[in-house]
């Protein structure tokens, strides 16, 4: 990031301001003097209220889901089959509705490489859900077994290939054949002779046309986002993914039954594995960062939830590798986006822990209020317009939340509005708003 070669000497401020600077400065042609006007003011925006301090108005990340595809007349099925059409869709919705930011295309996952590889680890429109179904659903099972966390941690590399992967992709079994990815001395004559089985050779020629097929779905999502860049508008959550060791290991690994029983039967074998995982999620979020030019970096947390465990579990299983994490992307110059799924309320005086105005806090279903009292001196706050008020209430319905959110929220900054899930499908008016509402009462004066 540095060309100095001073990075590591470096305090996370001046990383961060590093950082902000290139987002500031995309290496993009915009399509007009006005679009490059109004994204650096989005931009300044959004790291003013990072900084937790105020911006001309509060900013709005538009909650737009795969809602697009719908706008455009198509369906999520649609836009993960045909990428021209997808690309239309999406560039539709940017051209035709005002935004600081929104949700991007890279969310609609290839529907060809999902169906050519047997792919099972979800669900999705035709494949195990209804052809008009707006959502994906996620598959879950004991990917990795109860004794298997040794084999894991000795070696995540051959155990992703030979034990993971086939278990979540049909036409990747025969890679159960392949040699362990252990050896150190000699002529790796093993490998070769696996790699020569017939099923072994046919699994790696499939993996050659998804990857093909991965390019050119790769190629459309690049295109509309740097249409999307040229057009003004930056996508804040367009700096990669992270997540939470448990939830890795929970969502991925283990399962939700799976992982709870090895809290009681082998917690020692969970925290060593989740302190394996903490560098692994930290190295990736740099990566995706240096990448993409955003800093930003979305986390969707799941089994953090006050239904999924009480507070001292929270404490002790979930909170440490995941604050970890957090202040090694935050020491990057990163600024991590947790968007708290579920209930939260019980968890604001753990999660302050962390530097003042280093990050952004995302809620589904909590008191705004309280959020803004707790935590709202340390961390910017984002959220969190029902999902259900915007699927069936009134753009006056929702507009007056809004108005009632920036209310609770914005004063002395620190505040996103957005909304506690995507909206896939609904009344257009109804984003268009939360554009008017962040206009009309969240100028700071």
């Amino acid at each position: 990031m540095d060309a100095t070669g001073k990075w590591e000497e470096m305090t996370w401020q001046e990383k961060r301001e590093e950082r902000f600077k290139r987002w500031l400065s995309p290496d993009v042609e915009f399509v007009s003097p006005e679009a490059e006007k109004l994204y650096k003011e989005r931009v300044t925006r959004f790291i003013k209220v990072i900084r937790l301090e105020e911006p001309d108005r509060v900013p709005v990340l538009l909650p737009s889901g795969f809602f697009p595809a719908y706008y455009a007349g198509m369906n999520l099925q649609t836009v993960m089959y045909d990428y021209d059409r997808l690309k239309e869709a999406y560039l539709k919705f940017i051209n035709e509705f005002e935004m600081d930011s929104y949700t991007g295309p890279a969310l609609v996952l290839p529907g060809k490489v999902l169906e050519m590889t047997d792919h099972r680890l979800h669900r999705w429109p035709g494949h195990g859900l209804p052809a008009n179904a707006s959502l994906y659903q996620y598959v879950e099972q004991e990917y990795m077994k109860a004794d298997e966390y040794d084999a894991f941690m000795e070696n995540p590399s051959d155990f992703w290939w030979r034990c993971f992967l086939p278990r979540i992709v049909g036409a990747f079994e025969p890679f159960r054949k392949l040699a362990p990815f252990s050896g150190m001395m000699g002529i790796p004559v093993g490998y070769y002779a696996a790699l020569g089985d017939p099923d072994v050779e046919a699994a790696f020629k499939i993996m050659i046309e998804a990857g093909k097929e991965t390019r050119k779905w790769q190629k459309v999502v690049a295109e509309v986002s740097r249409a999307s860049l040229a057009a003004g508008i930056p996508n804040l959550r367009g700096g990669g993914m992270g997540g939470a060791p448990y939830d890795m290991i929970a969502d991925m690994l283990r399962g939700t039954q799976g992982v709870i029983m090895d809290m009681y039967r082998q917690p020692e074998k969970l925290f060593e594995a989740m302190d394996k995982l903490t560098p692994m999620a930290i190295r990736s979020a740099v990566a995706g960062a240096d990448a993409s030019g955003c800093p930003v970096c979305f986390m969707p947390l799941h089994k953090g939830d006050e239904g999924f465990m009480s507070p001292k579990q929270f404490e002790t299983f979930y909170w440490p590798t995941f604050r970890k994490v957090l202040m090694g992307m935050i020491n990057e110059g990163l600024v991590p986006f947790p968007f708290a799924e579920g209930r939260y309320g019980a968890r604001l005086e753990v999660i302050r822990d962390l530097p003042g105005g280093s990050m952004i806090w995302s809620f589904e279903d909590i008191d705004m209020a309280r959020a803004k009292k707790v935590l709202g001196v340390s961390a910017c706050i984002a959220g969190n317009v029902p999902a259900s008020l915007m699927h069936a209430g009134t753009p006056r319905d929702v507009k007056e939340y809004c108005r009632k959110l920036i209310e609770t929220c914005a004063p002395g900054g620190g505040y996103i509005l957005t909304g506690a899930a995507g909206m896939n499908q609904g009344n257009p008016d109804i984003l268009r708003v939360m554009m008017e509402a962040a206009e009309e009462y969240g100028i700071y004066k």
